[in-house]
Order: structure tokens, then C-alpha cells, then sequence
């Protein structure tokens, strides 16, 4: 454990020098990677600290008890040894759970996608009572929510919303979210009583920033054309709804949610740039997938990854099999507890296959 400790301490001042180097400090990209770096490994080097004063009172209340004649003096160093080797076991297995390799996307904003599945006006309906639920959630987690762009369902909720969600470590929370989401109830247009399944599929990414992904314009098509929908007096009147095209990868992103031209550019740019560096994203989620059993946050939009169930109030997670019997709390945006079960069982799963 130390020698790893001291392999990451040497990093750390590693990149701590490379910093302050006048060639990096002029190279803005590299910089900013390196301060990221230098900022995750802070915390593991502050446990690093502690474990080695640890380790060092060990050493010493042995020596003590090896050397020391004292009979009082003895027993005082046995339980200060006993104390400080349980305190040790505790930090070992906090620091082996902070030495599970990271997610290096785990800290960015993320940009989260509700289509309605099969089930028609419900499936719509579904989508909408999701989007609230994660709605609540962020609001709860104090973060900023930027909604992107949104097609309405015929009988309320949502075809289609996407929306930003910008805070702290965001992505490493909300990827556990990605999949297909099922809904076991009555709807309200059925008239005999009978319980309805449809569903509604949940994207989550990470945002890409200008660093990850270079855009150039000449690879980029832009069309203008009047909104549709709500919007005011500027609908079917002014051409700020635009569509960007991707000519290398042929990939389409249209916004049209603001009334400005210029905004509506800048969302569809920050939707385009994420698109992009999902494809390559998306290779290494693969990748993660052939070795994962729990296929805990390996991304795949097809897997059914939930079920919710109005007539038991139950909801059930398929990967870990966890079941809460709280619906309307969880659909109210109390559904940190499962996210944590993932956590765990993915962390559980990381530390596995450290230790083979």
C-alpha cells in the first residue's frame, strides 16, 4: 500500500514541477489537463500523508514495546499500537477504494437525453415524469440545469428533451442512468383498468469542452429556419432556429429552444462537440462492457436497465437487482440510494479485477 502511495506521491510532484514550466504554462490545453490532474490527486496524497504518519507511530509504539523495560510504559504502548492498527485497517480500506481507477469523464457536466419509447401517448407521458424526476434531483444537488431543446407528446409530457446539467462530478453520478426505463401502470386514457408497459430510453453524457474535441468550421454546415411551437411572437417569423451538419461524420444537431439565432448556435455547437467525442466515448464503454458482468454504467441505450411499478410502488433496478419500495419518493428525485448501490457494485466489481 505505501509503495503505491509513494508511486502517486511522485507523481503528484511530478506534474506539481511540470506546472510550473514556462513551455507548459504557454501551452493552454496541457496546462489545464495538468491542473485537473494535479486537483484529483489531492486527495489521495492528503490520505497519503496521514497513512505514512500512521505507518511511522506504528514503527515507533513497536519499538517501544521491543525495548522498554517499563511495565506502564509497556501497556501504554500496547494500546496506543492496538488504536493506531485499527485506525490503520479503517484508512487502508478507505484509501484502496480512492486507488480504484476513476472514470476520467466522472467530473464533467453532462448533457442527459429523454426519448419516449413504445407505449404512444404513455411512453410521452413516462418521459415527462422522468425528466421531472431528474428535475428534482439536480435542483436537490444544487446544480444548474440549461434545457437544450424539447419535442412536446400529443397528450402532455415529452417525445424527446434534452438538457445540460452543470455542477460538481455531475456525469459520475447520472451515467448510471443511461438505458431503457419501463413503466408498469393504469393510464389515464384506459378505460377497462388494465395495467400498461411502456418505456422511455435515458442517454447520459459527458459534455465535451473545446479541448476535447477541435471543431473546425470549414467541416461544419449551418442552416437557419423559423422555429416552431411555443416561443412568442418570433415563431414562423424570424430564421433564429438553426441546424448543424457535421459533413465528416454526417452527424445533424437542430435547436431551436431560444429566440436568438446566436444562442440557439452556441447550444447546438456545445451538442454537436458531445456527439462527436461520444462516438469516441463510446469505444471505450464498449470496451468496459466486454469485462463488466453488472454492466454497471457501461452505457448501453438498448440494455432495460429499470423497471417502475405504480401498483406495487416498487422500483426495481435489473443490474443489481436492488428493489425500493418508495415510488413517489424516487419519482420525486429521492434516488440517490440506488445511485450509490451502483457506485458500490461497480467500485466492488473495479476492486475485483485490481486484485486477479
Amino acid at each position: 500500500m505505501l509503495q503505491k502511495l509513494e508511486a502517486i506521491h511522485k507523481k503528484y510532484l511530478d506534474i506539481e514541477r511540470e506546472m510550473n514550466e514556462p513551455d507548459v504554462m504557454s501551452d493552454m490545453k496541457r496546462y489545464i489537463k495538468l491542473s485537473k490532474d494535479y486537483k484529483d490527486l489531492q486527495p489521495i496524497i492528503e490520505q497519503y500523508k496521514e497513512y505514512r504518519t500512521l505507518v511511522n507511530n506504528i514503527s515507533s509504539a513497536r519499538t517501544v514495546l521491543e525495548t522498554e523495560k517499563d511495565a506502564e510504559f509497556r501497556d501504554m504502548a500496547k494500546e496506543e499500537l492496538s488504536a493506531l492498527t485499527e485506525k490503520k485497517d479503517v484508512l487502508e480500506e478507505k484509501i484502496r477504494i480512492m486507488l480504484i481507477p476513476a472514470d476520467p469523464q466522472d467530473s464533467k457536466n453532462a448533457i442527459v437525453e429523454i426519448r419516449a419509447g413504445t407505449g404512444g401517448d404513455e411512453a410521452s407521458i413516462f418521459a415527462g415524469d422522468l425528466n421531472r424526476m431528474y428535475m428534482r434531483y439536480c435542483e436537490n444537488r444544487k446544480w444548474k440545469i440549461e434545457v437544450v431543446d424539447y419535442t412536446e407528446g400529443t397528450a402532455g409530457g415529452y417525445k424527446e428533451i434534452i438538457f445540460n446539467v452543470i455542477g460538481n462530478g455531475v456525469y459520475g453520478l447520472l451515467k448510471y442512468e443511461s438505458g431503457v426505463h419501463r413503466v408498469q401502470r393504469v393510464p389515464e386514457t384506459e378505460t377497462q383498468g388494465r395495467v400498461h408497459t411502456s418505456a422511455a430510453s435515458v442517454a447520459v453524457l459527458p459534455e465535451a469542452d473545446e479541448f476535447d474535441v477541435e471543431l473546425k468550421q470549414s467541416d461544419i454546415r449551418k442552416d437557419t429556419y423559423c422555429s416552431s411551437g411555443p416561443g412568442g411572437q418570433s415563431v414562423n417569423t424570424t430564421y433564429s432556429a438553426v441546424r448543424l451538419t457535421h459533413i465528416p461524420t454526417g452527424i445533424v444537431v437542430a435547436i431551436q429552444d431560444e429566440k436568438s439565432q446566436i444562442k440557439n448556435y452556441d447550444k447546438a455547437l456545445k451538442v454537436l462537440r458531445t456527439r462527436i467525442y461520444e462516438m469516441e466515448y463510446q469505444k471505450y464503454l464498449d470496451e468496459i462492457s466486454k469485462k463488466r458482468k453488472t454492466m454497471v454504467s457501461t452505457g448501453d441505450r438498448s440494455a432495460k436497465i429499470r423497471t417502475y411499478n405504480y401498483p406495487q410502488s416498487r422500483v426495481t433496478d435489473h443490474r443489481i437487482n436492488y428493489t425500493v419500495y418508495s415510488l413517489s419518493a424516487f419519482m420525486d428525485g429521492d434516488i440517490q440510494d440506488i445511485i450509490d448501490a451502483l457506485q458500490l457494485a461497480e467500485n466492488a466489481e473495479k476492486l475485483a479485477a485490481m486484485e486477479e
